[in-house]
């Protein structure tokens, strides 16, 4: 039965309690972030759609939440030596600032094919960036490289407790700021954001529905999900730069017990979905960030039976940091 599952910490990273811990310790750090509607929106859906708007959090993305809680959970010694991670993305920039407010050294290992504002908001928030190749080995090579040479924290992107819990931090203020929210979509890369949300929102209302929103052309996690186990694409090839991840061993146990459907979209989807962010909810939002909306679009779930009665739907906005110039440049072409 859904009501006796037990979501506890012996059989997954995180559970409801490391996660209100989490909501302790970093409440006074992050933004609550707000919760937007659109007339609009919910005629174009036939549905009631409350976006979660993470692209307003500090560092422009969720990833603030469990870099936070990973950062603030050091003791005083090991904070000392600072923390290291490797990421082209969102998580350097949220491990740098909360590196920043804590006023211990970031050391952010970052591919050369990064995004620019990605890699400026790293430098704008002090973190100091070192290059590595844009391979997975080269990034893991050099981060290992810095590790031996300063003895700091490696802070895993999503594949760690610490961030899994921060990341949950979303659902307790969700389903606070609407609770007849009976179903939630939200974007899939590495999972740490999925997985923080359903073990926090399953929780707190067990017949919540749980839905993941992937890019096709960096489906692995739904081809796990359909496999039973984790399947890692040779390469991805997709605007969302965010959801290029694999699901990490921590994810994993959650994306496949939690999450109750994916939902694969084209990027011309995702790109008509920031769009429709852009014109009718007035928000930036990047291309990993507009995916949930783009799900809730797409005629998979709209002629899905199976999901009719999804009358209020939670979409959890996972970003705002778009390349601007990237973006002038595609529309001067």
């Amino acid at each position: 039965m859904e009501e006796e599952r037990q979501i506890t910490k012996e059989k997954y990273a995180a559970d409801i309690s490391s996660i209100k811990e989490s909501h302790a310790r970093i409440k006074s750090l992050v933004l609550k972030t707000p919760l937007l509607s659109s007339s609009s929106l919910n005629a174009i859906s036939g549905r009631q759609l409350y976006f979660k708007c993470e692209n307003f959090q500090k560092g422009g993305a969720f990833k603030f939440r469990g870099a936070c809680n990973a950062v603030f959970s050091l003791n005083d010694e090991d904070a000392s030596k600072g923390v290291i991670t490797h990421s082209s993305g969102n998580h350097a920039a949220a491990l740098a600032l909360a590196a920043k407010l804590r006023g211990i050294p970031a050391y952010i290992v970052i591919p050369k094919n990064a995004p620019t504002c990605k890699v400026e908001n790293v430098k704008r928030y002090g973190g100091q960036v070192i290059w590595s190749e844009a391979n997975m080995q080269s990034r893991e090579e050099v981060a290992n490289k810095v590790w031996q040479e300063t003895g700091a924290n490696f802070i895993h992107p999503y594949n760690d407790g610490r961030i899994l819990s921060g990341q949950g931090t979303i659902s307790l203020e969700l389903l606070e700021q609407a609770p007849q929210i009976d179903t939630l979509v939200v974007p899939i890369s590495g999972g740490g954001l999925i997985s923080g949300v359903a073990l926090a929102a399953k929780s707190i209302n067990p017949a919540i529905r749980i839905l993941a929103a992937e890019p096709k052309g960096a489906d692995d996690a739904a081809q796990s999900k359909a496999a039973g186990r984790i399947i890692t694409l040779p390469e991805t090839n997709t605007i969302a730069d965010g959801l290029r991840a694999f699901l990490g061993d921590f994810t994993w146990p959650v994306v496949r017990d939690l999450v109750d459907d994916i939902i694969t979209v084209e990027d011309s989807e995702i790109i008509q979905a920031m769009k429709l962010c852009f014109e009718i909810l007035k928000i930036v939002v990047e291309p990993s960030g507009a995916i949930g909306l783009a799900a809730v679009l797409s005629e998979t779930f709209q002629k899905n039976p199976a999901l009719k009665d999804c009358k209020h739907i939670g979409i959890v906005v996972s970003g705002g940091n778009v390349d601007m110039a990237l973006l002038w440049d595609s529309l001067n072409k």
